[in-house]
């Protein structure tokens, strides 16, 4: 067994390594860059070291920095977690050349898996059955044009050594397609730094099917079922479960299997997933199964197997890297019950899910459940990584009981300041169509009017707070209360003037009512409520102060997050229309559109190509037609 690892990662990831390594009585060493000198991984590992500066090409994505951590700390291994390096195989040979154990996936199967159409290609000389598309050579942007016409639309565009949604666009005809192949080539050099497309059929109603699979270094693969990641938003991974719903015990063996020839025709050998496209128009069959690509490391949503296999898959990892056989056969792994993921961000769902960072002055996470996290109150989520808060992990005897299990972890969430998706997870948990498996890929996008909490307070959040407020005065007359009121046989009620949010309201408290559950909490001077997930400040009206919202009741719009603009579409006076995109931002290696909240005439722009601009920057005003003396 390795005696002391490395942990070339940060995070929850890095958390979750450490707790498997600890409980095997391996030494644990944790590398860190200057943005994490107090998060939680450095303090859990037994040993840690500073690899940087806070952006990660100076840290997690040094090669150099990482094995001289490992050299001068002792380790005899290295996991690299996911993300960063873990699919690097320059890196992974560098470890092995270096002496040490590499907990992942051989050099030579990186290689092979790491860029789609050469891993596309190899997957067809296996027989392993691909979705169609191209995957040649020619990048003429003319040639690429030609060929998802050949193909027919919609089609997909993605980044070669893509993955994690980073560099896809959807096409749905010819006259979009220049414009997201730019962008799509622009994202993907900033992510990969490869401009490199491939174009695949765009599936109507697809599936997104991945199977995990094991294999070691005496020849074994296995696999441990399947999970359903269809749940996403712009490609990125929402709620994952295990196993798929609606799928059958024919069809799972058929993807399973295929899965398992997949890694064999690479010599895999430790944790993979397989990922496969699925037509579930007429629900899942195996013939309209396709390879989609290959995950040469542990996937973020592998707690959903680990929870209905009982199996721990970093423990899997580390016995297979020092040597060992596989801890299971085939026949000894059995599915029990129904496990769920979400992924709990700090994003604000309405404001189009834009990054939302700051200090986590507040953070009360569910604790019946199992949760993933790598940060802690008092901690801070930055521009410079991923802005996962945690994964909020359920397990039941059945799919309805798993759902109801997760939407109801998701209400329980209370962040702040810092906004975050746990509102709109806990809808997607509970909507009816999803509670009925009735899913694919374009779910959250097709029900996206219930899945996204409004910009104002529901009515019953407005109550609440003027509830406490009224508690917190008495039945006292004065700013809290304006008027009581009397009905005979029943409870006074009160008139209370009450700020939520950004907006004041004029409210009839009734104690006849009974209040729905909410919790509240005074947090450095501001008293917050926390709802179904949602998190609101309120107080006296002009004694409350908003958060995280640009303000697009008046035309502006400001960045939301630092970042660099990687193209403005429109001009100054140019007349624009509700929706139209008018520049695009680009932060954490994703881009951002800035669109339109209303008809209008660009009134300000305080921008061009290149600039780097701060967080709550104006960046460019639309004029309303009033303003403007247009009549519409």
């Amino acid at each position: 067994m390795i005696e002391s690892l490395l942990i070339a990662n940060r995070g929850e990831i890095a958390s979750r390594i450490i707790r498997t390594a600890r409980r095997m009585g391996v030494r644990t060493i944790a590398v860190y860059s200057a943005a994490d000198a107090d998060a939680p991984f450095v303090r859990q590992a037994d040993a840690a070291i500073a690899i940087g500066a806070a952006p990660a090409r100076e840290s997690y994505l040094s090669a150099e920095k990482i094995l001289a951590a490992a050299r001068s700390s002792g380790a005899s291994g290295i996991h690299p977690g996911y993300g960063f390096l873990s699919e690097n195989a320059e890196f992974a040979e560098a470890v092995l050349h270096a002496g040490l154990v590499w907990v992942g996936a051989p050099p030579a199967a990186i290689r092979a898996m790491g860029l789609k159409d050469a891993a596309k290609a190899l997957m067809m000389r296996a027989h392993v059955p691909v979705t169609p598309g191209y995957l040649g050579a020619d990048q003429d942007p003319q040639r690429l044009k030609s060929e998802a016409s050949a193909i027919g639309y919609p089609v997909l565009i993605k980044a070669v050594a893509g993955g994690g949604g980073k560099g896809m666009r959807r096409v749905e005809g010819e006259p979009g397609f220049e414009e997201a192949l730019a962008s799509c080539r622009r994202e993907a050099a900033a992510a990969f730094g490869d401009d490199r497309v491939l174009i695949e059929k765009y599936i109507r109603s697809p599936r997104h099917i991945e199977v995990q699979v094991f294999g070691d270094t005496h020849g074994q693969i296995v696999h441990l079922y399947e999970r359903d990641c269809s749940l996403q938003r712009r490609h990125q991974k929402v709620i994952e479960e295990a196993p798929a719903p609606g799928m059958d015990a024919e069809t799972r063996e058929f993807v399973c299997s295929i899965a398992v020839k997949a890694a064999r025709a690479v010599n895999y050998v430790g944790a993979g997933t397989i990922e496969f496209i699925a037509d579930a128009s007429q629900g899942l069959h195996a013939d309209k199964i396709w390879f989609m690509e290959m995950n040469t490391r542990l996937q973020v949503e592998h707690p959903v197997t680990e929870a209905i296999t009982g199996q721990d898959l970093v423990e899997w990892q580390l016995r297979v890297a020092s040597g060992e056989p596989l801890p299971r056969t085939q026949s000894e792994l059995q599915i029990d019950g129904w496990a769920m993921e979400a992924r709990l961000y700090a994003e604000n769902p309405t404001a189009g899910f834009l990054p939302s960072t700051g200090p986590l002055r507040h953070l009360r996470l569910p604790s019946r459940i199992r949760a993933d996290s790598g940060v802690e109150e008092g901690g801070e989520v930055t521009g410079y990584y991923d802005p996962m808060i945690a994964k909020l992990i359920v397990h039941a005897p059945n799919r309805k009981a798993a759902a109801r299990k997760l939407s109801t972890a998701c209400a329980e969430v209370e962040v702040w300041p810092v906004r975050t998706n746990a509102a709109f997870l806990a809808r997607v948990a509970d909507a009816a169509a999803f509670v009925a498996g009735d899913i694919d890929t374009g779910f959250i996008e097709r029900h996206a009017v219930a899945l996204i909490p409004a910009p104002e307070p529901a009515e019953a959040v407005v109550q609440a707070a003027a509830r406490a407020l009224r508690q917190e005065a008495g039945r006292e007359p004065g700013p809290w209360g304006s008027l009581t009121g009397f009905r005979q046989s029943a409870p006074a009620y009160a008139k209370i003037d009450v700020a939520v949010g950004a907006t004041a309201y004029f409210v009839t408290v009734d104690p006849a009512h009974p209040p729905e559950p909410v919790s509240i909490a005074d947090i450095d001077g501001q008293r917050v409520l926390f709802r179904r997930g949602e998190a609101w400040n309120f107080g006296l009206p002009d004694s409350v102060r908003a958060a995280g919202t640009a303000q697009v009741s008046d035309g502006t719009l400001q960045s939301p997050m630092p970042g660099r603009i990687v193209s403005v579409a429109v001009r100054l006076g140019q007349s624009v229309t509700k929706g139209q995109t008018l520049l695009t931002l680009e932060a954490m290696k994703m881009e951002h559109a800035l669109i339109a909240p209303f008809d209008g005439t660009v009134g300000e722009l305080s921008v061009s190509v290149g600039d780097q601009v701060a967080e709550n920057v104006t960046l460019v005003r639309i004029a309303s037609p009033s303003e403007t003396g247009s009549s519409g």
